[in-house]
């Protein structure tokens, strides 16, 4: 059995190589020849998995380690009988976890209170519930819009994507890429949509690019209606625009789900499904390998200081979002692989639940938020 699989995945080689012979390869450049003989290929959304890459060869499975499958020509696999599997909310939490540091952030930034602003989420799947889960640890009013949810479902949790810009004064998009069907995503956020934003909103993507016409939020940010911006993924990635970064608040390089849970659980999942296909047990245990948390403690006096203050002190220890932004806007001549660069060697970021709060002086209030935002609270 061999597998190929994308270097930027963690432990791939130790989950894999029980199965048989891998190769690790830099995802972008994972190449026909590559996969010719190989049984199975473990990647990340860097390749494109299509006829160019398969065709002639022995590929049987094919695992993305990713959320998001636009990186994959399903219907070509589903012809060839090439079965595939994605890691659906394998990295959920982490950009939960990333929204609240970019908010919290741009609240201490721009001298504003979050408390009693409506979030509208664009896109209620495992990143947009755990998006709403977190909100409320912020103050936060959630509007959720997920038309294909909605047809399901029914009730009126959900509203239209209308409301959600007229009333939200912060949107964020959590949305896969898609051109067809009911509900397209492609340049979902057009000109319409941002014409109707309520002035002053703050606008998110950390879903998919292209979701985002780039021209039409270049105009929203220059002429008013958007007043903050969070970019974390991009049109054209990763050859990005430098024009966009210029404008945006916090930049960062498609990392928003890049904790080393969110990435491990993604490596997990497509071995596990591996294993599966093939019927062979899957035996490998990661847990052993895990490395201790940077910061497994934290204690803080909240003595006089707003709840939001301390909140955004506490996640900065364990997550400084600034330090991404910093890194993508650091003067390289090459965006592109600068870009890549960031997300191949991206740092280890553990998630908030390895980290121990000790609050002196909190309030009860302030103790629930930290539990709804997944810290562990000392006793």
């Amino acid at each position: 059995m061999k597998t190929v699989c994308c270097a930027n995945m963690p432990f791939v080689e130790e989950a894999f190589s029980t199965l048989g012979e891998t190769v690790i390869k830099d995802g972008r450049r994972i190449c026909a020849e590559d996969v010719r003989d190989a049984d199975i290929l473990a990647t990340r959304s860097t390749t494109k998995v299509n006829a160019d890459l398969l065709e002639g060869s022995t590929v049987k499975f094919v695992g993305t380690a990713t959320i998001g499958t636009d990186h994959i020509d399903a219907d070509y696999l589903d012809k060839k009988g090439i079965k595939w599997t994605f890691a659906a909310g394998c990295n959920a939490n982490s950009v939960s976890e990333y929204i609240c540091a970019a908010l919290l952030r741009l609240a201490l930034r721009g001298g504003f209170t979050l408390e009693g602003k409506t979030l509208g989420i664009v896109g209620v799947g495992n990143v947009g519930t755990k998006v709403a889960e977190k909100a409320p640890a912020l103050g936060l009013e959630v509007l959720l819009n997920d038309p294909p949810r909605q047809r399901a479902e029914g009730g009126d949790h959900f509203t239209s994507l209308r409301e959600i810009t007229e009333r939200s004064d912060i949107i964020t998009f959590h949305v896969p890429l898609t051109k067809d069907g009911p509900d397209p995503t492609w340049h979902l956020a057009d000109t319409a949509f941002f014409q109707g934003l309520k002035k002053g909103c703050i606008f998110i993507n950390a879903s998919r690019g292209a979701a985002v016409d780039t021209d039409a939020l270049i105009s929203a940010i220059k002429e008013g209606p958007v007043s903050n911006t969070v970019i974390d993924t991009w049109e054209g990635e990763p050859g990005i625009r430098t024009d966009v970064l210029d404008l945006a608040d916090i930049a960062t390089p498609h990392i928003a789900g890049h904790s080393y849970e969110g990435k491990v659980m993604g490596t997990v999942m497509v071995y596990r499904d591996a294993c599966a296909f093939l019927g062979r047990p899957a035996d490998w245990d990661y847990e052993p390998l895990l490395p201790e948390p940077e910061v497994p403690e934290i204690t803080i006096d909240c003595s006089g200081r707003s709840d939001e203050s301390v909140l955004d002190e506490i996640i900065s220890k364990v997550y400084d979002i600034e330090e991404d932004d910093r890194n993508l806007r650091a003067a390289n001549a090459d965006m592109a692989q600068r870009f890549d660069r960031l997300r191949k060697n991206y740092r280890i970021r553990r998630e908030f639940r390895f980290t121990k709060v000790t609050a002196l002086n909190g309030s009860l209030g302030l103790l629930e938020k930290l539990k709804t935002l997944g810290f562990t609270l000392a006793e």
